[in-house]
């Protein structure tokens, strides 16, 4: 079995997005594999609005069938995003591995289980395809290892914490006029 191989590097002065757009119909192999190396010029690129840098390799492996086309794409790499405590950039590693189906329309069409590409043009743009998986794999919350955020902010965020719980305090010493009520509520 004869398997074609494209290596794909993206600088940040020749960063076009045209690398990431595939021919269906010129694949002639009944596999593709396709490498991307993905740096802060592609984040620029492509606009992204949650994630602006980081440093990934996605390969891409295209199966050609009579009727319909299978697309793994696996990604590994890190990302720079907000730490939820300190708000200072962290590095946050990726590694995600997604299965797409796509075959021939009318129209492109992306809202059901198979992408529909359309049949006139054949091509798929797979750029925003792979920054959707790359969100998709950032953890819901990102936090420095412990003792990594930064000092002054973390400061800052206990005192906020104390004056929190002390606040909740002078809640506790409720008005007594209030007191009947608060009994009836228990």
């Amino acid at each position: 079995m004869y398997f074609a191989r494209l290596f794909v590097t993206l600088h940040p002065e020749m960063c076009t997005l045209e690398n990431f757009k595939v021919d269906l119909k010129g694949l002639k192999d009944s596999e593709t594999v396709i490498h991307y190396h993905l740096d802060d010029a592609y984040f620029e690129a492509i606009d992204a609005p949650d994630v602006r840098e980081g440093e990934l390799d996605v390969e891409l492996i295209i199966r050609k069938a009579s009727a319909y086309f299978e697309l793994d794409f696996h990604t590994e790499g890190i990302v720079h995003v907000l730490c939820d405590l300190c708000l200072d950039d962290m590095e946050q590693p990726i590694e995600s591995d997604e299965h797409v189906v796509a075959q021939f329309g009318d129209t492109f069409d992306e809202e059901g289980e198979i992408l529909i590409v359309d049949e006139n043009e054949g091509i798929l743009d797979t750029s925003w395809l792979i920054y959707e998986f790359i969100c998709l794999a950032i953890p819901i919350k990102h936090v420095h290892a412990p003792g990594k955020c930064n000092a002054a902010m973390s400061k800052l965020l206990n005192e906020h914490s104390a004056v929190r719980s002390s606040e909740a305090e002078v809640e506790d010493t409720i008005d007594p006029r209030w007191e009947a009520l608060r009994k009836l509520k228990k």
